[in-house]
């Protein structure tokens, strides 16, 4: 396999000349091109909007990143076209199982999709590059979306109205303006380095050692497999997942004073897998790293006309699987919103309340996280007697089963208070208050997510009557009305993230107006 600046390539692209761009525009400019970068640029190009994006690699890199997309992440994948091509290509699991020490039973499990009839599973285990790879092929069929691999980002000077950047290529340098900068360059984001900016938060003193093997013969259902103190491993954890082509991610923990680079030889690595999995098991290396905890983010993630997401806004520790579904969760929410400030439905005000919701998203991402770390890595003799008292309570007490945390697992984030959203002015029995993201459901033979689009849609029960301009009806029954809390004669708007902008006992069409205005960032209402 090649590699390049000691990373495996996966799919090699090459170097876009830069000559005859001295002096460059462009309308909206991505700087990167993983998996968050290319859903930004597949999400606006998809709206009809000229992207260019800039990325200093000119592969798809083939290594240890990503390998757990969760429900939401899935929803996400299906607006943008690509959904069906990770799910035919993963592994979908729902079940978590967790061990302690030596038992061969779990002292908790979990179900990753305790409400069924939905189109996703919870989880779906599938390598990155495979997504990276689904959503580069959806990009090459736009033409309004300009990807120019080999180049780097080495200045980046705000404007009024824009933003100038400097850009390295092989074969030149040139300076790009642009109105717009998603900054997607991950956890060493240059863009972010360039503004002076820098995270707060947490690192966490302990090391964990990745091992993506290939390996036939298996037995292991779809399932995420946690120890805590095992045989194999005594003291410390480790995880076992499943991922397609005969792969499997093991991580153990380590320690906090190792050798990192002894840590990730061939002769070192092997003996944690063969105490996992017996001493006859035949298995290749594809991937071996080691990784610290860490818990942080920007202070803000909009910046004038740069707009942080993804790793180069916020970090979180691999448990729970929070980081690249964190990142979709991003572009999800700020894409529409660049929308509408692009095409001149609203100004750039409304920019400010994905710095608000991203932030309310990351931080709960990162609260955890933390807790899951914690929780894992006990640094005194009082917590981990406390983490050993619940793990045994757990085994026969089914109070002490939700308190045992081997990483909370990616789910949807709601944001209770979104300046976007129309608070409740009846009184509302359960459903989906604003703020929080649509449950799917059967519908008219499909799926309710799928028939909600990319626009504002209001979703109705036994209603008729008039409704703004630009606003999508669909009258739901059934287990979708169910769900969602709605009676005959109720109504709900959601926005184009599929996300609860207002709910009403008796809509008109001047409260949906409002509620409307509101949701496009004109806070009225």
């Amino acid at each position: 396999m090649a590699n390049v600046e000691g990373i495996p390539i996966y799919r090699e692209i090459g170097s876009v000349p830069a000559a005859g761009m001295s002096r460059d525009k462009a309308r909206v400019t991505v700087v990167g091109a993983g998996p968050v970068g290319l859903a930004m640029a597949l999400d606006l190009g998809r709206r009809g909007h000229p992207v260019t994006v800039l990325t200093r690699l000119d592969f798809i890199a083939h290594c240890s990143k990503a390998i757990c997309f969760s429900k939401r992440s899935l929803d996400i994948l299906d607006r943008l076209g690509v959904g069906d091509r990770a799910i035919a290509k993963g592994v979908t699991w729902n079940l978590g199982k967790v061990f302690w020490g030596a038992g061969d039973q779990p002292v908790y499990q979990f179900d990753m999709l305790p409400v069924k009839d939905q189109k996703r599973p919870g989880f779906v285990n599938v390598q990155q590059y495979y997504i990276e790879e689904y959503l580069l092929d959806a990009l090459l069929d736009l033409p309004n979306v300009q990807i120019r691999w080999g180049h780097q980002v080495t200045a980046v000077t705000p404007q009024d109205g824009g933003v100038e950047l400097r850009v390295s290529a092989a074969d030149g340098d040139y300076s790009l303006t642009t109105e717009w900068v998603v900054a997607c360059d991950g956890a060493r984001s240059t863009v972010r380095d360039c503004m002076g900016l820098d995270f707060e938060g947490r690192v966490f003193e302990d090391n964990f050692l990745i091992a993506d093997i290939r390996m036939t013969g298996h037995d292991m259902p779809p399932e995420r497999w946690f120890w805590f103190d095992p045989p194999f491993n005594p003291g410390k954890s480790a995880l076992m997942h499943r991922q397609p082509d005969d792969v499997w991610r093991l991580d153990f923990q380590l320690g906090w004073d190792i050798d990192r680079d002894a840590a990730t030889r061939p002769e070192n690595v092997e003996p944690f897998v063969r105490a996992m999995l017996g001493e006859g098991v035949e298995f290749q290396r594809e991937w071996y790293s080691v990784y610290t905890f860490q818990c942080r983010r920007m202070a803000r993630f909009v910046h004038g006309r740069v707009i942080f997401a993804g790793d180069s806004a916020h970090l979180v520790s691999p448990f729970g699987a929070r980081g690249c579904n964190g990142g979709f969760a991003d572009i999800d929410n700020l894409g529409w919103k660049l929308d509408l400030v692009l095409t001149g439905r609203a100004d750039a005000r409304l920019i400010d309340s994905y710095d608000h919701e991203a932030i309310v998203m990351a931080d709960e991402n990162i609260l955890n996280s933390s807790r899951s770390t914690d929780f894992l890595t006990p640094k005194s003799t009082a917590s981990q007697a406390l983490r050993d008292a619940v793990l045994q309570l757990a085994q026969d007490h089914a109070f002490a089963r939700p308190f045992v945390n081997s990483g909370r697992l990616s789910t949807p984030v709601s944001y209770p208070a979104s300046p976007l959203s129309t608070s409740d002015s009846d009184d509302w029995d359960g459903g989906v208050a604003p703020g929080a993201p649509v449950l799917d459901a059967p519908h008219d033979g499909g799926w309710l997510l799928d028939a909600l689009g990319q626009g504002f849609v209001l979703l109705t029960c036994e209603w008729s009557g008039a409704v703004p301009d630009g606003v999508q009806v669909i009258a739901v029954s059934g287990l979708a009305a169910t769900r969602l809390g709605l009676s005959p004669g109720n109504a709900a708007l959601i926005r184009p993230d599929h996300y609860v902008a207002a709910r009403w006992r008796r809509p008109d069409r001047d409260a949906i107006q409002s509620a409307l205005l509101r949701a496009q960032g004109g806070l009225h209402g």
